[in-house]
């Protein structure tokens, strides 16, 4: 098993995750204006190399604290998965999410488009896919960032 095999192992079974997050929805495209700009938070304060105690350098982004449903107002969370939570840096948040069922998507082509297409498709297949609203993550590994060619997994909690 690669590392990477393990490191998304270990997340399907509970994680922990120090980030920076914001209180969002996807009413009138404010999760678009948000989220771009908490991703352009992440990189500008270079949080790849601040956190410590990191378990792998994939970057995962948590949809989480739903209101109700996608719908609805929610969390997001873009950190680094941890192995302690005993020292988060200042202005940065620490949590840890329990193991869960989740149906994997895969989202490939150029981002961010190919990322919001496969939401738009979820977001389609809600009550199919019987969705649980605890929370939802994407895994950005090394196949993310390789243009029209990039690759990043989506986990959907489900009942």
């Amino acid at each position: 098993m690669t590392e990477l095999q393990k490191t998304k192992s270990k997340m399907t079974n509970g994680f922990k995750i120090i980030g920076i997050s914001t209180r969002t929805t996807n009413k009138d495209n404010q999760a678009q204006q948000d989220l771009g700009n908490l991703w352009g938070q992440f990189f500008s304060k270079n949080l790849l190399n601040i956190i410590p105690n990191k378990i792998s350098n994939e970057i995962i982004a948590i949809y989480t604290d739903y209101k109700s449903d996608f719908t609805e107002d929610y969390t997001t969370i873009i950190g680094i998965p941890v192995s302690t939570l005993d020292e988060i840096p200042d202005g940065l948040i620490g949590r840890e999410f329990q193991s869960e069922n989740f149906k994997k998507f895969t989202a490939k082509g150029e981002m961010p488009n190919a990322v919001v297409a496969a939401w738009v498709d979820i977001w389609q297949k809600d009550k199919e896919l019987n969705r649980k609203y605890s929370y939802h993550f994407e895994v950005y590994g090394e196949r993310s960032q390789n243009g029209e060619n990039s690759e990043v997994e989506i986990f959907i909690a489900t009942k």
